[in-house]
């Protein structure tokens, strides 16, 4: 009973740290971009759109079918950047240990 009671401790712990680390990672912005750099995108740490830019050279309204692929190119660039940045930080909470997704702490 003395190293359940160690764990629940150690995953109570870790749930502290997990929310500090979401906390942390709702006041960052991660910028995507496609087009060498034409169209960028903003995430928040939430994944919610921020802001976007676009240069003025893209807007041809015979190039709006490029200028709405490259935006939706941005948002999955920057997405992906987000994920990353988040896998790396629950990496850091959770000392590399490979948790499922959605798993809530404690037990």
């Amino acid at each position: 009973m003395k190293n359940l009671a160690g764990l629940m401790k150690q995953a109570s712990q870790m749930q502290a740290k997990m929310e500090e680390m979401q906390s942390s990672l709702e006041k960052i912005e991660i910028q995507g971009s496609s087009g060498a750099g034409m169209v960028t995108v903003t995430l928040s740490g939430k994944g919610d759109m921020k802001a976007i830019t676009i240069d003025p050279k893209l807007a041809d309204p015979t190039e709006m079918e490029m200028l709405q692929d490259l935006i939706v190119a941005a948002c999955a660039d920057a997405k992906a950047r987000l994920d990353k940045t988040a896998s790396e930080e629950m990496s850091k909470v959770t000392g590399g240990l490979n948790l499922p997704p959605g798993l809530k702490l404690p037990f």
